[in-house]
């Protein structure tokens, strides 16, 4: 089996050692360690139950936790949820959570800023220009330029996970954390969503992308770490996933196939 210990050579991107969750008596994650190093993808699975959106809950703030969170080499564990933003480390939701009345460039407005009630008040009410240079860079790196005076609603199911995606860049940011992004979207869909993902991290962020959609992991990720029970059992290759007997018989029951070319 390989290794479950995190690449430490460099303290660039997110770090994460030793993080536990507990809730109550029920332990979700127990020392858990990853990195996702700049310009790379690394892929989290585990079954229903395994501990991965408590685990990102824990990455940005949203349940309490022990361990260390690092983002470059600074310590963030200590901050709140909008301070890690601030600080690099960015999320999308698994239900997208899209104002469907307002247009792509207000939904990212109203996610870029700081929860503030004068923000939000301006965000959702007042109206901006469509063609900001935040709003632009934003759905350029996405795919999606010059779509930012059309009304959410309008667009497609995969559309509208860019615009998420998008809405998550924007203001900067140095790690990514991608939460069930390809749910909802059928195979091609998928697969460009993962081809876009790629040219994305090219541009330097890391992504932490946790899914359901087994052969868009093994075919988009640099590094797959598996979660059982609240514990990771594995970090390696997609190859080595494929093969690895503790995956197989906690995940999978069967050798993997990726669906993605």
């Amino acid at each position: 089996m390989s290794s479950t210990e995190p690449v430490t050579s460099s303290s660039d991107g997110l770090q994460a050692r030793g993080i536990t969750v507990r809730y109550g008596g029920v332990v979700a994650n127990q020392d858990v360690s990853i990195s996702v190093p700049p310009g790379q993808i690394v892929g989290l699975i585990g079954p229903n139950g395994a501990g991965k959106t408590s685990f990102v809950d824990a990455l940005t703030g949203f349940a309490k936790a022990s361990g260390e969170i690092s983002m470059g080499g600074r310590r963030i564990d200590s901050l709140r949820p909008h301070q890690r933003r601030a600080a690099g480390l960015s999320r999308t939701w698994q239900s997208g959570e899209l104002f469907a009345s307002l247009t792509v460039a207000e939904n990212i407005l109203a996610g870029a800023r700081p929860p503030r009630p004068s923000t939000i008040f301006r965000d959702l009410f007042l109206r901006h220009d469509p063609g900001t240079a935040m709003v632009e860079r934003a759905l350029e790196i996405v795919g999606l330029p010059g779509s930012g005076g059309v009304r959410a609603g309008d667009l497609t199911l995969g559309q509208q996970k860019l615009v998420g995606v998008a809405r998550a860049l924007a203001g900067g940011c140095s790690t990514l954390l991608l939460d069930e992004p390809a749910a909802g979207l059928d195979s091609a869909e998928s697969e460009e969503f993962a081809g876009r993902i790629r040219r994305i991290v090219d541009t330097g962020p890391g992504a932490l992308l946790i899914d359901h959609d087994m052969g868009l992991v093994l075919s988009v990720c640099d590094t797959i770490y598996v979660l059982e029970f609240g514990k990771l059992i594995f970090r390696g290759t997609a190859d080595e996933a494929r093969n690895d007997p503790a995956v197989i018989a906690a995940y999978l029951g069967v050798p993997i196939e990726a669906n993605h070319g």
